[in-house]
């Protein structure tokens, strides 16, 4: 077997975060992912700190290693030409200008389904194709603050709080692929084989990330707010506690889990206080429940607690540094990193993320290096003047 989208084509004319991470999932099931880039190249390349990588990031390496690269000047005919030549040969388009660049271009989807009607052609942008937020402009920030999600971050009497990594790029990215690879499949049982126009906004995909608020504001009105470190729950027993070394986090919110805690803890005591012998009476009580056990916490490291915690069946992690998260022997063992080159003269090699999932056979990954800019311009023109 070959992986699940070996053969398949996409012509990808996004930048930046979302879009080129859209198609990097894509890439590692597979797909040919033909990145058409203007001759300063995808400014992705430059977003890095070390001033010797501009031009082959460090995120950029993560979300474009497989991929191909070609130069066009998409305000030129020469360019707008290639461009065509190569979406017909293509699956797949993506692009995430602002609304309209694309058509003023001259490769808007209704330009393009005539001559290539099986075209999938997926535009990622801030607010849509449509509404009266359309030609605002919009990045990651912007939409976490418009969408609420910074209204939800932090503790009850804090200021809004930005989620720390552009966390809307990268769910509107896994909604993108998921959108594209849903109308590949409808495609394909489809005896026409028609194609069709995927709209994707950032807005959107934010709102229904945060599903689990939105819902219950729509349906019983309940006002969403901030909680700080306390569980979707919001039981007293999901929270995060400081230790004699580090904090933890636990999800006791099951009568069983909360009664294994108690023992694990060494307090049986708290199971035959009335106080907090049901989940409703510990909601009443939770800044006396939550006293107790700050003390009781306070006895061993966090590491100590996660691993006590973990056998006595108790949901617990101990708060880790990013760094300490690659040393855990639990990722060693997952095949969650992959090893790629680099053409670059001061980073040889980089070790990047894989899909997140394991197949039992042809599953997620890529073994050829991100592109060098333009580094596959002729090759593809060449093939694509082949095809003429």
């Amino acid at each position: 077997m070959a992986q699940p989208l070996a053969g398949v084509r996409i012509a990808d004319f996004s930048h930046v975060i979302a879009g080129p991470l859209a198609t990097h999932f894509l890439c590692l099931l597979g797909a040919e992912v033909i990145k058409i880039e203007p001759p300063t190249g995808d400014v992705l390349r430059n977003y890095t700190q070390r001033k010797e990588l501009r031009g082959m990031a460090e995120p950029f390496i993560g979300a474009n290693a497989g991929k191909k690269s070609i130069v066009l000047d998409l305000k030129s005919q020469e360019g707008q030409a290639a461009a065509r030549k190569l979406i017909a040969s293509s699956d797949i388009l993506v692009e995430n200008f602002r609304p309209g660049v694309i058509d003023r271009l001259g490769l808007g989807y209704e330009s393009l389904k005539d001559e290539n009607p099986s075209l999938i052609f997926c535009s990622i942008s801030g607010y849509g194709q449509s509404g009266p937020m359309r030609d605002y402009p919009a990045i990651d920030q912007i939409i976490q603050s418009v969408s609420g999600l910074m209204g939800l971050s932090g503790e009850p009497d804090s200021a809004p709080m930005r989620v720390g990594f552009p966390i809307v790029d990268t769910y509107s990215a896994l909604l993108a692929a998921f959108a594209i690879q849903s109308a590949y499949i409808q495609r394909e049982r489809d005896p026409e084989r028609r194609g069709q126009y995927i709209d994707m906004s950032m807005l959107d995909a934010s709102i229904v990330m945060m599903a689990s608020v939105f819902n219950p504001l729509m349906i019983s009105d309940q006002e969403p707010r901030r909680t700080g470190n306390r569980g979707f729950s919001l039981a007293p027993t999901a929270d995060t506690f400081d230790t004699a070394e580090g904090a933890i986090t636990i999800g006791a919110v099951q009568q069983n889990q909360y009664e294994r805690l108690c023992n694990a803890l060494e307090r049986g005591d708290l199971l035959l206080d009335p106080r907090f012998a049901t989940p409703d009476a510990r909601m009443a009580h939770d800044v006396e429940l939550q006293a107790e056990l700050v003390g009781a916490f306070k006895s061993k490291t966090a590491m100590e607690w996660e691993e006590i915690l973990a056998l006595a069946g108790v949901p617990a992690g101990a708060v880790r540094p990013v760094r300490q998260v690659l040393d855990l022997p639990q990722i060693a063992d997952r095949g969650l990193m992959l090893d790629v080159d680099v053409p670059h003269q001061d980073l040889k090699k980089a070790t990047i993320l894989n899909a997140g999932f394991r197949f039992e056979r042809d599953g997620p990954g890529v073994s050829a290096p991100p592109p060098k800019l333009g580094e596959h311009t002729d090759e593809i023109l060449r093939e694509l003047e082949g095809r003429t």
